[in-house]
């Protein structure tokens, strides 16, 4: 039931309507049904930059409740305010709860759901007038289109709007459209184009300002930079990729159990592509089985791609079944 409100939430928000109060309380019940008229969009925009720090350690999909639910009530916010101050203020908060609750979404398998959600955001980002927020959301869409096997024709255009709108001014969102595209470029085998995008994703890091606080979604991180070279230098089969793995899993702390997970399954897929598929699956068997709660969309896909790369006998392997079912969405 809160999941189907939080759709029917996101998708008014993204048409810039509103949501009614009798759907917001079909969604939490407990929460106070009247809420001040004074909004606190600095107090928002905090819960935002939390959420942004605490989907990278929870287990997946632990944060879809509480997103649903706050931005419900954010909806609830903008039907009261008429100030357009607030009210830009708030399509920004729906625009970051929307797209944190897409990333959840689409880690958990929800496709579709996934898909609303940052539509929702990317609309709510428009009509707040934020620019980086408004690259943000396409790059990192565009970043987990790609996670999600959707069509590379999806990825580059999602990346190419961030591009656009970035107007080379640099930013995280930036930088994840530029690690979309070398993704895209990398699982077609197109070794130029991705080096290319890497270059690029450096120049754009080079010129970010380095956040101080903890890891976060919202940010671009040198964590989050080994992370998108090693994806590629993997792919492509580069000698660089086993130094910028060991570098990636320094850099992030030993809580942020997805992207650690993902690296990991990177090694994996090394020593499959290496020829040594026995050692390879044992290994992302192992992986996941140690957690299961940190299974992504990433994972999924990195798990896809060591499958394919098996050789004929590899394929019926009990290892082989075993990563097949421990990565399938029930």
């Amino acid at each position: 039931m809160k999941r189907r409100a939080a759709l029917q939430s996101v998708a008014a928000l993204g048409a810039g309507a509103v949501v009614s109060v009798s759907l917001s309380s079909e969604s939490f019940s407990g929460v106070h049904k009247v809420l001040d008229h004074t909004v606190d969009v600095d107090e928002w925009d905090q819960a935002v930059h939390e959420y942004g720090q605490r989907i990278m350690t929870q287990p997946t999909g632990a944060l879809v409740n509480n997103l649903t639910a706050d931005i419900l009530r954010v909806s609830q916010c903008l039907d009261r305010t008429q100030d357009l101050r607030d009210r830009a203020g708030l399509m920004r908060v729906s625009a970051g709860l929307s797209g944190l609750l897409a990333i959840e979404m689409g880690d958990v398998g929800d496709t579709r759901a996934a898909r609303v959600s940052w539509s929702a955001a990317r609309h709510a980002a428009d009509a707040s007038g934020d620019c980086a927020l408004r690259v943000w959301v396409r790059g990192r869409a565009a970043e987990d289109a790609h996670w999600a096997g959707r069509t590379d024709q999806v990825v580059t255009d999602l990346a190419d709007e961030a591009i656009g709108i970035a107007a080379g001014k640099p930013s995280p969102g930036l930088a994840r459209a530029h690690a979309a595209r070398a993704a895209v470029a990398a699982s077609r085998g197109d070794d130029k184009s991705a080096i290319a995008s890497i270059r690029r994703i450096n120049e754009t890091f080079e010129r970010l300002s380095r956040p101080t606080d903890e890891q976060s979604v919202l940010s671009y991180r040198e964590s989050q930079l080994r992370w998108a070279e090693s994806f590629v230098f993997t792919r492509l089969g580069d000698r660089r990729a086993e130094s910028v793995l060991a570098q990636a899993l320094a850099l992030y702390p030993v809580d942020a159990q997805g992207p650690i997970t993902n690296l990991k399954l990177m090694q994996a897929a090394a020593l499959v592509r290496e020829g040594d598929a026995d050692s390879g699956l044992r290994h992302a068997v192992t992986i996941i089985q140690h957690r299961p709660d940190a299974v992504t969309a990433g994972t999924r896909l990195l798990a896809r791609q060591i499958l394919r790369a098996l050789p004929d006998r590899g394929r019926t392997l009990p290892a082989a079944r075993e990563l097949r079912a421990l990565t399938s969405v029930a």
